[in-house]
């Protein structure tokens, strides 16, 4: 990236930039500015700069700095800005060490020149763009990740051996619960029933014979007409029929639900998936393979998984008072598809589990989906934005005034009350569209330098003009748009 220097009746001139000569000719030029500007404040200093030279950050700005102090940059007349390619670097470097070498002496007669020269007008303060932060009021979401996974599920097993005769069902339909899939041989089932009712049937034709003849004994027993041996063995007789009788109806009950379980229904509401058995296919009871699975899709569960260091941060958040909850909608969640797109229906949070996975730090979060339309189908990928809470005095900032230093720290420059540059160490919490919600380094009605900062430092003056609503305007609409923000006065 060039930079582009302009004054009134001098040829533009290009300069490019390449770190080897930071630490050579800037720092000399440096002190040359400094020594000059102490000696002439008022006026104005020439630097020739003849080629297209290459220059790292540090240069970049040093020479901007001097451009705005009164400087005035050439690169000789009629001069063509143009880019060095990268190979011929190290033949121009040579040349540049020659050119470094007598730095110092065209300073001195530049110097001397500029004297000449008559003196400008002392430059005034930097205009630079601000933007005035005051507090709003947002909702706080975030985005966790998650895969769907189906309401019930049922793994349909038969529970008898047998062939499988009619197979009643379409893969992949809708099936209610009790509706038939697969029907089983049930003739020899059926015969094993009929069997168990003639054996109930003989048992308890037994009963009665029985019974009469020891009621008759029980009589003589009283007269001392028999003995009581005959009338004990009469009792006992009567009791083995009972139970006869009792073992005859449990054999038929078992032959009956064997029958009834040759009709393969299904258990619960659902859509089939792929049928594991064809017809006439040996199947036996209760194997390990199902012969198809039954899933429940509307409603459907999303099962996501949220860090535990979150959790104590939102915990924290709350118990400080930071946040807040908003009634029952903190409950409520919003769905984004694989592809990015919004689930046109809102689902709501079932709960939270309370088991920390050692493995990743993470918890599962169960949230329930309505899907009549089955768009969402199980193991798909999505994006669930939960609400965390709602900040009623957020601080934002515009990201474009937000810079970092060479920790990689974040800070502001702010126009004072007395116009002055001051910077602002920050501690940002999240970005919300195109801005940075601030929890420390910011106040309301702090003044954030967003355009114009590579012209100025902290502590020189500025002249502070609102930022143009036709950028800022955009920029709010996108951020309450993404954070569910509702905008609040200025407290």
């Amino acid at each position: 990236m060039g930079l582009l220097i302009s004054e009134p009746g001098i040829e533009e001139s290009r300069l490019k930039l390449e770190g080897d000569l930071a630490g050579t000719w800037v720092p000399e030029l440096e002190e040359f500015w400094r020594t000059t500007r102490a000696s002439h404040p008022g006026g104005a200093v020439c630097i020739d700069l003849p080629g297209v030279l290459r220059v790292d950050e540090a240069g970049r700005y040093l020479l901007a700095l001097i451009h705005e102090s009164g400087a005035r940059m050439v690169s000789g007349a009629r001069h063509r800005p143009r880019i060095v390619p990268d190979g011929e670097m190290m033949k121009r470097n040579r040349r540049i060490l020659s050119i470094l070498s007598s730095c110092l002496a065209v300073a001195a007669i530049l110097t001397v020149a500029c004297k000449k020269g008559p003196s400008g007008p002392s430059p005034g303060p930097v205009e630079v763009s601000v933007v005035t932060v005051k507090p709003e009021r947002i909702v706080l979401t975030t985005e966790l990740p998650g895969r769907t996974s189906p309401y019930l599920v049922a793994e349909v097993r038969p529970q008898v051996n047998g062939l499988i005769r009619e197979r009643a069902f379409e893969e992949g339909s809708n099936v209610k619960a009790g509706d038939l899939l697969y029907q089983i041989d049930p003739a020899p089932y059926q015969a094993a029933y009929d069997q168990a009712k003639a054996a109930l049937a003989m048992a308890e034709a037994n009963v009665p014979a029985a019974r009469l003849r020891a009621e008759r004994l029980k009589g003589l027993v009283e007269i001392r007409a028999t003995g009581k041996q005959n009338y004990d063995d009469a009792l006992a007789a009567l009791q083995q029929a009972e139970a006869s009788v009792a073992a005859s109806k449990a054999a038929a009950d078992s032959a009956r639900i064997n029958l009834s379980y040759t009709p393969i229904r299904a258990p619960i509401p659902g859509r089939t998936g792929k049928s594991s058995v064809t017809v006439g296919a040996l199947v036996t009871a209760y194997q390990p393979v199902p012969l198809a699975v039954v899933q429940q899709l509307d409603p459907i569960y999303i099962d996501v998984t949220q860090s535990s260091a979150e959790l104590l941060r939102l915990r924290q958040g709350l118990e400080s008072g930071r946040l807040k909850r908003s009634g029952e909608s903190w409950s409520r969640v919003k769905l984004l598809l694989e592809d990015g797109t919004p689930y046109p229906l809102a689902g709501r949070l079932k709960f939270r589990d309370v088991t920390v996975d050692p493995t990743t730090g993470s918890v599962i979060l169960r949230m329930v989906f309505p899907n009549p339309d089955s768009v969402l189908l199980p193991g798909m990928f999505v994006r669930a934005i939960v609400e965390e809470g709602v900040n009623e005095d957020a601080i934002l900032a515009p990201q474009q005034g937000i810079t970092r230093d060479q920790k990689g720290l974040p800070y502001a420059l702010v126009a004072g009350k007395d116009d002055k540059v001051e910077m602002r160490m920050l501690t940002l919490d999240r970005a919300i569209g195109e801005r940075w919600l601030v929890t420390k380094g910011l106040a309301a009605g702090d003044r954030v330098i967003v355009d114009g900062l590579q012209r100025i430092r902290p502590g020189a003056d500025v002249k502070a003009v609102p930022f143009a609503a036709t950028k800022a305007e955009p920029a709010a609409a996108k951020t309450e748009a993404a954070a569910g923000s509702q905008p609040a006065a200025a407290k």
